[in-house]
């Protein structure tokens, strides 16, 4: 039996641990965000202090003054139109899979799910090869057709898990009543894993915008490429102007933190499930 005082220690130790993970994983992008309103001198002779004035114009430089609105308005096309195409494709995927009886099934979602033993590398050289035949190098939609993919063995796992949580009577009775596939799939089980559906769109579509090394290898110029790699290329122009720098990454990383902060409880929710579903 636990003692007041061991349960004190434990309690006092979880906290310290706790404690420690939020400073570690949030302290470098409050930093970050500090230091873009700071002057390069200030960011050299004292990095850790709060800034003594704060002033957009390093945002409103880099926003303006080097490309960064296209750049902007790649990531959010490729990022936005193929994580929902995607998240189509493997919601009906999942659910035939979750739900239903047929030769191959379990085959089937083991090719899914070893995908992610395979490294983006070792399938650089087909894709490659692929866009090239295509004549589709340095476009948009050759980012579009990578990421379409890119999240297929994730979300997989994540919505089959939230469709198995479905009772299998639920679907029967609508059967019954007359429903066919496409009525029980989209007025029963889509809205019955909505948690799902959503923990697999954000981890898609966090995984698209912050790519970067097929928007390196499959596009050469600014009018196509993504923020990720434009933050590469900020680097370059930046090398020692630390205030634009941290500028346009706090630009990039934003909306992606944005986003999950929105979503976090129904990605909790379901990552949870899909823990006790095994």
């Amino acid at each position: 039996m636990k003692t007041a005082k061991t349960t004190l220690v434990y309690k006092m130790f979880m906290y310290a641990t706790l404690l420690f993970t939020v400073v570690v994983s949030v302290f470098p992008i409050l930093w970050i965000i500090m230091s873009s309103f700071k002057t390069n001198a200030a960011i050299l002779s004292s990095p850790f202090t709060l800034p003594t004035q704060f002033s957009f114009e390093p945002y409103v430089s880099v926003y303006n003054k080097y490309n960064f609105q296209q750049f902007g308005i790649n990531s959010v096309v490729v990022s936005t139109t193929s994580t929902l195409t995607s998240l189509v494709f493997y919601a009906m995927g999942a659910y035939v899979i979750a739900k239903y009886r047929f030769p191959g099934k379990n085959m089937l979602y083991i090719l899914f799910t070893v995908t992610l033993l395979v490294p983006a590398y070792a399938r650089a050289q087909p894709i490659f090869s692929l866009i090239m035949t295509l004549g589709l190098y340095d476009t948009r939609t050759a980012l579009y057709l990578v990421y379409l993919s890119s999240g297929m063995a994730m979300s997989m796992f994540v919505l089959k898990a939230a469709f198995e949580s479905i009772p299998t009577e639920l679907i029967e009775a609508a059967s019954i009543e007359g429903a066919n596939f496409i009525n029980i799939a989209l007025k029963i089980s889509f809205p019955l894993t909505k948690s799902g559906l959503s923990t697999a769109g954000v981890l898609m579509f966090l995984a698209n915008w912050n790519e970067y090394f097929y928007a390196s290898l499959l596009t050469s110029s600014t009018s196509n490429r993504t923020l990720p790699f434009a933050l590469r290329f900020f680097n370059e122009q930046f090398a020692y102007d630390y205030t634009r720098m941290f500028a346009a990454v706090t630009l990039v990383v934003l909306p992606a933190i944005i986003i999950y902060i929105i979503a976090q409880e129904q990605v909790q929710q379901s990552i949870s499930a899909t823990g006790i579903k095994g």
